[in-house]
C-alpha cells in the first residue's frame, strides 16, 4: 500500500480523504493557497505546502506545481478529490509521466466521458437510451438555434465539458435562445475553459438518478446501487438519498447493469458515477458520467457499509475490488443535505463572511441486537468556527448525512439534526433545508428536479414575527450579561436593577430584520425587575439554569430552552428548531436603502463584471437585465427594479467589485 499521498484539493473532501488515509496508516500532504493558510485541511494533514495565490487558476488548478510538490515530499500518488483537477485527463497523464499514481480513472476514460457530446455518441453506439437532442461539434449560433427549434421547447443547453450546474440553461421559447446561449457559453469558458454546448429536450418532472460504479485494474466492475439526486436548485443538488424511493428491484438491476456496461466500454478504473434522467413512468436515459468520486458518496457508504475512499486507494495500488456484486446489499436508508453559505431568499446567492459561531449536530452511532450500524448522524466538513467563507471557492460549509433503518427514520433524524445546527456570521440554507425535508413533497417522495420551483410558496413562506419565547431568551441573555459585567459575581449574575419597596422598569428595543433586508419589525420589550427575576411584558420571567450560551428560562407557566449567541449588538436566538436574529436598540431603519426606489443598484456579493447590457442615459423597463456579474463560478444578473433611467454606469466588463458596491446610478420613472 502507499505510504504517502498528496491530496490535490481543499475543504471537506480533502479532510475526508485525509481521515481514511490516517486510518490506513498512510501519510498525507496537503496543498493550499494563500487564502487557505489556516484552513482545516492544512491542519489535518501530516504536511502542507503553499502553492500560490487565492484564485484557483493560480493555485489548485496548477497541475505542474502540485506534481512538483508531490515529488519533493516523496508522495507516491495524488488523490484529486472532486472538482479542480479531478477530471482533467492532461493532469492524469502528467502524473503518470512523473512516476506518480493518479488515484482515479485512466486519462483515456476521462477523455471518452469528459465531453458530454462524445459520451452520448458512445452511449448511442452501445444502445443506451438517450434524450432527444443535438450533441455534435457544430457550434454556430444560428445552427444551434435551428436545432433547438427542431427539438421543440423547452430546450436544455448544457456545457459539453461541464458539470455541477455550471453552463446550463433551460430555454422556454425561441426568442430567448440567443441570449441564453451567449450566457451559457460565457459561464462554460469561465468554469471549464471550453465553451462547447449541447442541446436536449427538457423533460417535464424528471428524476435524477445516478449509479455508483467501481472498477479495478483486473477487469472487475460492479455497481453499488443508486442515489436519488432529484432535489436541485440552479441545477445543483441540494438533497441526495440512497436508495432511490420507489425503485423496483428489476429497474435497479437494469440501471446498474447499464452503468457497468458504460464503464466497461471506456476501460474504466476506480470510482465513477453514471447519471440518468428518469421519467415518472420508470423509463430512463443516459445523461453523463462523472469520472471521479461524487460529493454525495457518503449516502452510498452508509447503506453499503463501505469506505469508498479506501476502495479508491486499494484499486489505485493494484488490489482487486474488496467485494463482488453478490456480496453487496442495501441496509437502511441515508440522506445527505449540503449545508451552504448562501441566502435561499435571495435566489441562493452565496454568502461571504466568518463563521463566528458554529455548532454542528453531534455524531451519533447506534447498535441493533449488538451489531454496529452506520452512524446515525455524520458530518463531513472542511471548516471550523472562526474560519472564513471566501469568494474564491465553493461556499459549502458541510455535508450533513443521516442514516435510518428506513426512510421515515432517516427523515426524522435529518429534521432533528438540522434543528440542532447553529451558524452565525453569514447566511445559510439550514432553515430552507428543514422546510424542504419536512415538506409534504419530499416526505412523501414526490420527487422531481422541479420540486423546489413547484413548491415555492411553501418553501419560501412569508417571514413571521419573532415569538415572545425568542424575545424572552434575548432579554435574559442581555440582562444577565449586564448584571455580570456590573457585579462580576454569581453563577449568572443577579437581577440588576431590583429596588427595595419599588420596582425599576425599563424598555428594551429589538428589531427583527427580515431576510431580504427590505423590512424590519421593531419590538418594545417592557421589563420590570423583581427579586428573583423580571416581569416580561407582564409575564413572570425567571432564569432557571445556564450553561454557557444555553439558557433555560421560565416564562409564565412555560419552560423555554434555547441558545443565545451575541455578536455585537445582534442576538442570535436558537430555539424550537428555528434561528432568530434580533438587533438590539437598532430599528434598522435604513436597511435596504441602497436598492430602494431610485438610487444605485449594488453588487450582491464580491465578483467580476462580465457584461454591461445598458449605457448611460438609457431608458429601461422593470426586470430588464442591466449588468451580469460572475461570483463563485456562477453568473448573477442585476435587473432593473422599476421602469427608469440609467444615469451612469460605474464599472466596465472585467472589473472586480466588492460586496455592496454601486454598479450604476438609476433613477426610477415618475
Amino acid at each position: 500500500m502507499f505510504t504517502k499521498i498528496l491530496i490535490a484539493n481543499r475543504g471537506e473532501i480533502a479532510c475526508r480523504v485525509a481521515a481514511t488515509a490516517r486510518r490506513m496508516g498512510i501519510r498525507t500532504v496537503a496543498v493550499y493557497s494563500e487564502a487557505d493558510a489556516n484552513a482545516k485541511h492544512v491542519a489535518v494533514c501530516d504536511e502542507a505546502v503553499l502553492i500560490g495565490p487565492a484564485p484557483a487558476k493560480e493555485s489548485y488548478l496548477c497541475g505542474d506545481k502540485i506534481i512538483a510538490v508531490a515529488l519533493a515530499t516523496g508522495a507516491q500518488a495524488i488523490h484529486p478529490g472532486y472538482g479542480f483537477l479531478s477530471e482533467n485527463a492532461d493532469f492524469a497523464d502528467a502524473c503518470a509521466n512523473a512516476g506518480l499514481v493518479f488515484i482515479g480513472p485512466p486519462a483515456s476514460a476521462m477523455r471518452a466521458m469528459g465531453s458530454k457530446s462524445a459520451a452520448k455518441s458512445l452511449m448511442e453506439k452501445a444502445n443506451v437510451p438517450l434524450v432527444p437532442g443535438y450533441h455534435g461539434e457544430d457550434q454556430d449560433a444560428d445552427f444551434l438555434h435551428a436545432q433547438a427549434d427542431q427539438i421543440g421547447y423547452p430546450v436544455l443547453l448544457k456545457a459539453s465539458a461541464g458539470g455541477g450546474g455550471k453552463g446550463m440553461r433551460v430555454i422556454e421559447n425561441s426568442t430567448d435562445f440567443k441570449a441564453a446561449l451567449a450566457s451559457c457559453k460565457r459561464e462554460a469558458i469561465s468554469s471549464f475553459g471550453d465553451d462547447k454546448v449541447l442541446a436536449e429536450k427538457y423533460l417535464s418532472r424528471p428524476r435524477h438518478i445516478e449509479i455508483q460504479v467501481f472498477a479495478d485494474t483486473l477487469g472487475n466492475c460492479i455497481y453499488l446501487f443508486e442515489r436519488d439526486c432529484s432535489v436541485q436548485r440552479r441545477h445543483q443538488k441540494v438533497l441526495e438519498e440512497a436508495p432511490a424511493p420507489g425503485m423496483p428491484p428489476e429497474r435497479r438491476a437494469a440501471m446498474g447493469e447499464a452503468a457497468v456496461a458504460a464503464a466497461k466500454a471506456v476501460g474504466y478504473v476506480g470510482a465513477g458515477t453514471v447519471e440518468f434522467i428518469a421519467n415518472q413512468d420508470g423509463s430512463f436515459y443516459f445523461m453523463e458520467m462523472n469520472t471521479r468520486l461524487q460529493v454525495e458518496h457518503p449516502v452510498t457508504e452508509m447503506i453499503t457499509g463501505t469506505d469508498l475512499v479506501e476502495w479508491q486507494l486499494r484499486v489505485a495500488f493494484g488490489e482487486p475490488l474488496p467485494k463482488t456484486q453478490g456480496q453487496l446489499t442495501i441496509h437502511g436508508h441515508a440522506i445527505e443535505a449540503r449545508i451552504y453559505a448562501e441566502n435561499p431568499e435571495k435566489g441562493f446567492l452565496p454568502s461571504i463572511g466568518t463563521l463566528r459561531h458554529l455548532r454542528s449536530p453531534t455524531a451519533v452511532a447506534f447498535e441493533l441486537g449488538g451489531a454496529p450500524l452506520p452512524a446515525g448522524v455524520r458530518i463531513d466538513s472542511g471548516v471550523r468556527e472562526g474560519d472564513a467563507i471566501s469568494p474564491f471557492y465553493d461556499p459549502m460549509i458541510a455535508k450533513l448525512i443521516v442514516w435510518g433503518a428506513d426512510r421515515r427514520e432517516a427523515l426524522a433524524r435529518m429534521a432533528q439534526a438540522l434543528a440542532d445546527y447553529q451558524i452565525v456570521g453569514l447566511a445559510s440554507n439550514i432553515a430552507f433545508l428543514k422546510r424542504l425535508v419536512e415538506g409534504a413533497a419530499f416526505s412523501n417522495a414526490d420527487l422531481d428536479t422541479g420540486l423546489i420551483e413547484r413548491h415555492h410558496a411553501t418553501l419560501f413562506p412569508a417571514r413571521q414575527a419573532a415569538p415572545d419565547t425568542a424575545l424572552a431568551l434575548a432579554a435574559v441573555a442581555l440582562l444577565t450579561q449586564e448584571a455580570a459585567a456590573s457585579q462580576g459575581s454569581g453563577p449568572w449574575g443577579d437581577a440588576l436593577g431590583w429596588r427595595l419597596n419599588s420596582t425599576l422598569g425599563r424598555s428594551l428595543s429589538f428589531a427583527d430584520e427580515f431576510v431580504l433586508g427590505l423590512d424590519a419589525r421593531a419590538y418594545a420589550v417592557r421589563i420590570a425587575y423583581q427579586p428573583d427575576g423580571w416581569r416580561f411584558n407582564g409575564q413572570r420571567l425567571r432564569l432557571s439554569a445556564r450553561d454557557g450560551q444555553e439558557l433555560h428560562v421560565k416564562l409564565g407557566e412555560r419552560t423555554v430552552h434555547g441558545t443565545v449567541h451575541r455578536d455585537g449588538e445582534q442576538f442570535h436566538v436558537f430555539t424550537g428548531g428555528a434561528h432568530y436574529t434580533l438587533q438590539y436598540n437598532d430599528p434598522m431603519a435604513h436597511a435596504g436603502e441602497a436598492e430602494a426606489e431610485g438610487g444605485r443598484l449594488t453588487a450582491p456579493m464580491p465578483g467580476k463584471v462580465v457584461a454591461v447590457l445598458v449605457g448611460k442615459g438609457q431608458d429601461v423597463k422593470k426586470g430588464e437585465p442591466l449588468v451580469i456579474m460572475e461570483a463563485m463560478k456562477m453568473e448573477h444578473t442585476i435587473a432593473a427594479p422599476h421602469d427608469g433611467l440609467v444615469e451612469d454606469v460605474l464599472y466596465a466588463v472585467g472589473d472586480q467589485v466588492a460586496d455592496g458596491a454601486p454598479l450604476l446610478a438609476f433613477k426610477a420613472a415618475a
